[in-house]
């Protein structure tokens, strides 16, 4: 892995080219607490960068940016290891992480930035693992894709309950969510999600029932929530079964909520696809993923598939 002093702390930087049949990446850069490795692959025009972090997790005051560059040709697929852990906000801020941050940086709330360029041609699948935020912390994340003409991307958004093996359901501060994908320089997505608690009681936050709920209250009997985002050729295939399998579901009313729910809509005239789906479990959402997206092992291979949705 190429190592750039340059970096501030929690900065990291992917850059893949084509080199005949095989993606090779020109630079992979990253300092403490962010942490990028990429296993050697047998497909061809494909690669694989997992995006971790020491420790296990994060915590406040960490601030972490990811700029990445998928040039001509390639198809590269960003996962990590198990979820993202956010723990609890606590007084103060981390010294490893206070230098190069900007101003605006808010010390105790723990921030995720990708920014990700895709050339034409190339294919860009970010399918983390969801983010599990523990009692008290506060997240916010940041994604910006840029597509070129002709270039592909599926991006997974998903957030968990919590520790419910803890008795931690839906008891974190504050998770912000926000996507933007651009094509050709035009926006074609911005989706955001923020999930938070009742307000300080005010008088006025008093006569609305709504807002003084818990997030437990609005989000149960679900316990993890996500969102896909596709567009460009090379996912075509994926969007064509998904929309058949919605088209063909019947709606009606039941005695008690469904396992798992989801809906399919296209964006921008069509030039993209946004999926939402929750599940009772986390393994509810993460199974029917797998399955669902099974038409992706004719894109990266059925040996890379295998290692996504584990």
């Amino acid at each position: 892995m190429a190592k750039n002093k340059s970096l501030h702390a929690g900065h990291g930087r992917i850059t893949c080219a084509s080199y005949g049949p095989s993606v090779v990446f020109t630079e992979l850069s990253a300092t403490y607490p962010l942490k990028l490795l990429s296993p050697k692959l047998a497909q061809d025009s494909v690669a694989i960068a997992y995006v971790l972090s020491y420790g296990g997790g994060l915590i406040n005051g960490d601030h972490i940016k990811l700029n990445v560059d998928v040039k001509d040709s390639c198809r590269l697929l960003l996962l990590s290891q198990g979820s993202t852990k956010v723990f609890k906000t606590r007084p103060g801020d981390r010294p490893s992480t206070r230098l190069g941050q900007p101003a605006h940086a808010a010390p105790n709330v723990t921030t995720y930035v990708a920014e990700a360029t895709v050339a034409p041609g190339s294919a860009l699948f970010l399918l983390p693992d969801p983010v599990t935020c523990f009692r008290a912390a506060s997240y916010s994340q940041t994604q910006r894709i840029t597509l070129s003409s002709n270039a592909s991307l599926v991006l997974l958004d998903w957030v968990t309950s919590g520790r419910k093996s803890l008795g931690e359901e839906w008891v974190f501060s504050r998770y912000h969510s926000l996507n933007e994908v651009f094509l050709d320089g035009h926006c074609i997505a911005r989706d955001i999600m923020l999930l938070e608690g009742p307000p300080v009681k005010t008088p006025e936050t008093t006569q609305c029932q709504g807002l003084s709920r818990t997030l437990e209250e609005r989000l149960k009997p679900y316990s993890c929530y996500a969102t896909l985002i596709f567009c460009g050729p090379l996912v075509q295939g994926v969007i064509a079964h998904l929309d058949k399998l919605y088209q063909s579901t019947t709606v009606f009313k039941a005695s008690s909520p469904a396992r798992m729910i989801w809906a399919l809509s296209p964006i921008s005239e069509g030039k993209g696809y946004i999926l939402r789906a929750a599940g009772v479990e986390t393994e509810d959402v993460r199974n029917w993923l797998q399955e669902s997206l099974r038409g992706f092992e004719d894109i990266v291979g059925v040996d890379t598939y295998l290692k996504l949705f584990v």
